[in-house]
């Protein structure tokens, strides 16, 4: 299990901190001149690959982020706090908000058929929309088990144990290799 590649997902999103205005043909928000960062639970995702990268698990971190030209900077806090590689998809600045998890779920399933990492590790939800479904779309378009809800990602000899909290009761599920085909959702 030595040496995984890992695909990270980071999406750009209104910073938590900005207080959201709806827009005057209440549409959508206003994203203009707002500010914008990585979704937090993208952050948790890229934070926990590190730390495998850090205990010799994990050989090589990649982030993908679709979006306008700005998730650019999204990409480089990932590589900041760690990650190798980025792969940003360019989605015109317009049409990013008909980006939705089924399109984002097809644009991973081409990526993860081209960089054929080990690994994909989604943050849970993204703090915009609260879809919270992209991991599962992905994991079924690809035929590969998910784990949701995971916090923390530990090693095992044949599997890859996973720690989470579910309603303040901690469980731990354990994720049988090989690799190639897991997907995480934390």
């Amino acid at each position: 299990m030595s040496g995984l590649r890992v695909l990270v997902g980071c999406k750009r999103v209104i910073d938590y901190a900005v207080k959201i205005r709806v827009r005057p043909d209440s549409l959508g928000v206003v994203t203009d001149g707002v500010k914008h960062s990585m979704n937090p639970f993208d952050e948790n995702a890229i934070e926990e690959a590190v730390r495998m990268k850090q205990k010799k698990i994990v050989k090589e971190i990649v982030v993908v982020s679709c979006g306008p030209a700005q998730s650019q900077e999204t990409i480089r806090t990932a590589l900041a706090m760690g990650a190798d590689r980025g792969i940003h998809v360019e989605v015109p600045k317009g049409t990013d908000a008909d980006l939705q998890p089924l399109s984002v779920a097809k644009i991973f399933a081409k990526l993860i058929e081209k960089e054929k990492p080990d690994l994909v590790i989604l943050g849970k939800q993204a703090i915009d929309d609260d879809a919270n479904q992209t991991t599962q779309l992905l994991a079924g378009m690809l035929d590969w088990p998910q784990g949701t809800m995971a916090s923390v990602l530990m090693r095992q000899t044949g599997a890859l144990p996973s720690q989470g909290k579910l309603m303040e009761d901690w469980r731990i599920s354990r994720y049988l290799f090989p690799p190639s085909s897991l997907l995480i959702c934390g």
